[in-house]
């Protein structure tokens, strides 16, 4: 090479051969030299991170990869996932350092990676029909990190539940309402619908809730009667809530109502009397009860309808004696069974001496209803939650189901 370089060089520039000799050397030496800095003054060649070249060019050894493997459940591109119970991611060979779950608002699922950084798990319930995408990273024992992204969609309902309950929004509420939310069938997960249905109240009074007619509704209430003016706000999550295998909720919102004076009347009837305490104040009213035949339920009751006009019918009921049908003014309703404080024109001489109802509380009106008797002036200062106590009848302890008497349960038992 040397040589044949040699003679073309002095062929082609027609000098004499000691003078390419030495223009040959100078080429040799600037070929030794190695990149900048290397040489007897660099230090030698170069030494780069990985995929750098050593002193021959050949390429240095790979980054060690992490011997921590990451698992997410479920697997990416999973479809139809159950919204709790399904998502989990999980470390082998190391700890996680950072889990990320959202949805398409970006806003991240809540949880967190367990103490001995093996695990993390949701602290709360998916959104149904809803993709999310999951960011997981974890490193292994010498430090060195691994990452994984991947995504999934939850399942879209094909049955759901019909919640309802007895709450008007931002209505006002005497301080014996018990909430009662409807769910149309009985509810298998009762944890999953107690979680779905909370109760929040501005003096942070707790509320409890009791199952009834075969696990179809829950009855909420605080385990003495409410203070007024508590605000109380009802928050329903069902939309994501499997309430029995394969059936969700179909309520997501906030509803809150207003607790309003107390208004607590107890209707004695052996001495047929009721008293009545409001805001502090007591007043007694002359009334009749029911008799011995068609007796009241004795125990506490609630006032859950009120209309100005009500139409009786003996038919619905099971009373005994002859049957009837009437129009009773200023009714209260107090019971599913048909028991209502209401305007009764025969209690106008009755009140305060006998009981001649079928069992309702009657107190003196006009057939047509006086605004300004004594059922109509009661009628028109009462909303529905208001407490009606009836003792001393002959009759049976009213159940906890009919119309609202849950407050006759014990704190205990609720």
């Amino acid at each position: 090479m040397e040589s044949i370089r040699t003679r073309s060089i002095g062929a082609r520039a027609g000098r004499p051969l000691a003078a390419a000799l030495v223009l040959s050397s100078a080429l040799l030496l600037a070929t030794g030299c190695g990149p900048s800095g290397g040489g007897p003054s660099g230090g030698g060649p170069s030494s780069g991170g990985a995929g750098g070249t050593g002193a021959a060019g050949a390429p240095s050894a790979a980054a060690h990869p992490s011997a921590a493997v990451l698992d997410v459940q479920p697997g990416d591109g999973t479809q139809n996932v159950a919204p709790t119970g399904a998502l989990k991611v999980s470390v082998a060979g190391g700890k996680l350092t950072q889990v990320t779950v959202a949805g398409p608002d970006g806003k991240p699922v809540p949880g967190t990676v367990a103490s001995d950084g093996l695990t993390w798990v949701p602290s709360a319930g998916l959104a149904v029909g809803t993709a999310y995408k999951v960011d997981a990273q974890a490193v292994d024992a010498q430090g060195v990190p691994t990452a994984s992204t991947s995504g999934f969609t939850t399942l879209t309902p094909t049955k759901t539940a019909k919640l309802a309950d007895n709450i008007d929004g931002g209505g006002t509420y005497g301080v014996g309402m018990i909430i009662r939310v409807d769910f149309h069938q009985a509810v298998v997960n009762k944890a999953a619908a107690l979680q779905a249905v909370t109760v929040e109240t501005s003096d942070n009074t707790p509320v409890k809730g009791h199952w009834f007619n075969d696990d179809n509704w829950l009855d909420l209430r605080p385990e003495t009667y409410w203070k007024p003016g508590t605000k109380v706000t009802i928050h329903y999550r069902t939309k994501s809530a499997e309430l029995s295998p394969g059936v969700y909720g179909n309520v997501d919102k906030d509803e809150s109502f207003t607790i309003g004076r107390s208004k607590i009347s107890t209707a004695d009837a052996a001495t047929h009397e009721m008293t009545v305490a409001e805001n502090g104040t007591t007043r007694t009213i002359a009334m009749t009860a029911g008799t011995d035949d068609n007796p009241s339920w004795n125990g506490t009751m609630v006032v859950f309808e009120k209309d100005r006009m009500v139409h009786m019918d003996s038919a619905t009921t099971t009373i005994k004696g002859p049957a009837y049908v009437a129009d009773e003014p200023h009714g209260l309703k107090i019971t599913d069974s048909g028991s209502y404080v209401h305007g009764n024109p025969k209690a106008v001489a009755a009140a305060g001496h006998e009981n001649i109802s079928h069992g309702c509380i009657g107190l003196p009106d006009t057939p047509t209803g006086d605004d300004s008797s004594v059922a109509g002036k009661f009628w028109a200062d009462s909303m529905i939650g208001d407490v009606v106590i009836v003792q001393h009848s002959v009759g049976k302890q009213v159940a906890l189901d009919n119309g609202l008497g849950g407050w006759n349960a014990p704190w205990s038992t609720w």
